[in-house]
Parts: C-alpha cells; structure tokens; sequence
C-alpha cells in the first residue's frame, strides 16, 4: 500500500510507502542545508600541511570506495557502457574535480564572503542551463524568491564587502570562482541527464566521485604539490565527517531532489546553507549578530519560502490579503 500525502509547501511532496523506503523531499533538503551548513568548520581541520587539492581527492576517493562498498553489499549493477563511462567522468570532473579545484583558487584571491556571494550565483545558473537543455518551466515566483536570496547573502558578508578593493587580483578570483560555480551547475545538468537514463543516484555518484578524485590527483601532480597526508585525529575525523556526510550524504539527497523537485528550486540550498552557518557559529564560536546578520538571514529565509512554496498557496494567501484589506 502506498499512500501519497501533499500539503501546502511545494517542496513536502511526501511519498510515504508501506515499506518505508521513500523519503520526503523536506527531509532531503533539510539534510542538505544543515550538513552543507556544518562543513566549513570540517574544511577548517583541513587546512595545513595537507594540499588542498590531495585533500579533496581523498575525500572524494574515500566517498567513492563508501559507495562501491555500499553497492557490493546491496549488489547493485555497477557495470556500464563505455559512453555512460565518459558521463560519469564528465559529471565527476565538473561538481566533484573542476568546482573545486576553482573554488580553492578563487579563495587565494578573494575573501571567502564574496566567494560565497558568487556560489550562489549557481541558482541562476541552473535555471539558465535548465531552460537551455531541458525546456524546464520556471515560474516567476522562483526568479523572485532567488532575487531574495542573492539580497539576502550580500547583505548578511556586506560589511566584509565592504573592505574589498577592486583591482586584478579581485577580477580574478571571481573569475575563478564563477567559473568554479558554472562547472558545478554543468555538473548538477549531467547529473540531472543520467537520472533521466534512469542511472540510479549511487552508482553514478559512485563512479563520479572516483573520476572526481583521480582528476584533483593529478592536478596535485600536475601543479608539483606532494601527497603528504596527516593522522591528526582533527584531519582524520574531519576527513571522515566530509566524505562520509559532505559527500556521500548531502550530494545523495542534493542530486535525488534535482529530478524530485528541479534543479532551479533544489539549489536554492546553495543560498541557504551560508545562512545556516551562521546560526551554528552562532552557537560554536558564539558570533555576534548585527542589524546585516538579521536583515540578511530574513530575506534568505523569505526567499526560502518564496521559491518553495506552490504557486496556488501564495496566491491564496495573496487573495486572503486583499480580502481583510477591503
């Protein structure tokens, strides 16, 4: 028996089956943002005497060798064509390779506020792309809910902003992280076309991770860093933490929700998550609010609602609205 219950939020379309097996697609957002939301302080124990970029390969090697192990135990069919091969490679190198390895880069040039500020930029970038190779509809509610959320997070690093001078150097690393953002978003579509040749989520994800971390390997090489590695424990669990949860977790439900709801909607969370490290900073590092931290969290949230909620909701409570007016 299945039963399929909607309400008025557009995004809790929930499926609820006798066995149990399907999620709600509030469930996989809300594990997206907060997991996408903790892992700067994870990226934090990062940092060091470890490459960035070997660090990213081994998160990404150790996400892949958790989803082929997860695969043999379920014995799931992990054997493909050599065209789904260069799929997999092609999505592995954009959002698990090339994002990356841009988005480091970026930050080498520019501070992490409006490196921030750029990825958010991937919402328009889907909705482009989406339009662009699959005719996906989007509706004005979503341009205006996204405009929201782009007001919101300048806001909320505004007075980082504001100590940022324009020159080359800054050109430059926003070049590098839009380009980071595009490659993201040509992953987020190539994810999108092997879903619609019915590839399930774990064995492309699988296979795209592993391409992923053999491109950041070579990179290292290409770039002479050294494959050091570190056995502090705050790099290993930190490790652990962004390949098991970062990686295998929030991309699982991020690339699940981009055929459940849309990759327009779905990467709204890209603009949320910020908003929810703020709030755990608040908490760990205990961050002072000031009248940006409220004015921004509000439009982001606002936009939240905006973009997610069904059309035929707001128009309601728009029509309620005028209603009590006259």
């Amino acid at each position: 028996m299945e039963i399929t219950q909607q309400n008025d939020i557009g995004l809790l379309n929930v499926t609820i089956s006798s066995k149990g097996k399907t999620m709600s697609n509030s469930f996989l957002y809300l594990i997206t943002v907060l997991i996408w939301g903790s892992t700067w302080i994870a990226i934090n124990y990062q940092l060091g005497d470890v490459a960035p970029e070997a660090s990213v390969s081994y998160r990404f090697l150790l996400a892949a060798i958790i989803l082929f192990v997860f695969a043999k135990a379920k014995r799931l069919p992990m054997l493909f064509s050599l065209k789904q091969h260069m799929l997999f490679a092609a999505f592995g190198v954009c959002l698990f390779g090339m994002n990356y390895l841009l988005l480091y880069n970026a930050q080498q040039h520019i501070n992490s506020a409006l490196t921030c500020i750029a990825f958010s930029t991937l919402m328009l970038m889907n909705i482009i792309n989406a339009k662009v190779f699959f005719k996906t509809h989007i509706t004005k509610q979503v341009y205006f809910g996204g405009t929201f959320g782009l007001f919101g997070i300048v806001t909320l690093f505004w007075p980082q902003l504001t100590d940022i001078e324009l020159g080359a150097t800054t050109f430059l690393g926003l070049g590098f992280c839009l380009l980071g953002t595009f490659s993201a978003s040509m992953g987020n579509m190539l994810s999108i076309k092997n879903q619609k040749k019915n590839v399930p989520i774990v064995q492309a994800n699988a296979w795209g991770m592993l391409y992923g971390a053999i491109f950041t390997g070579l990179a290292v090489v290409v770039q002479g860093k050294q494959f050091t590695f570190s056995f502090e424990p705050a790099y290993l669990t930190s490790l652990i933490y962004l390949s098991l949860f970062g990686s295998v977790i929030a991309f699982g439900c991020y690339l699940s929700l981009m055929t459940r709801i849309g990759s327009h909607k779905t990467s709204y969370a890209n603009i949320i998550f910020p908003a929810i490290a703020v709030l755990i900073s608040t908490i760990v590092e205990g961050f002072i609010w000031s009248e940006y931290t409220v004015i921004g969290l509000s439009f982001v949230l606002l936009g939240n609602l905006v973009v997610l909620t069904k059309t035929e909701t707001l128009q309601r409570l728009f029509n309620v609205k005028q209603t009590v007016k006259v």
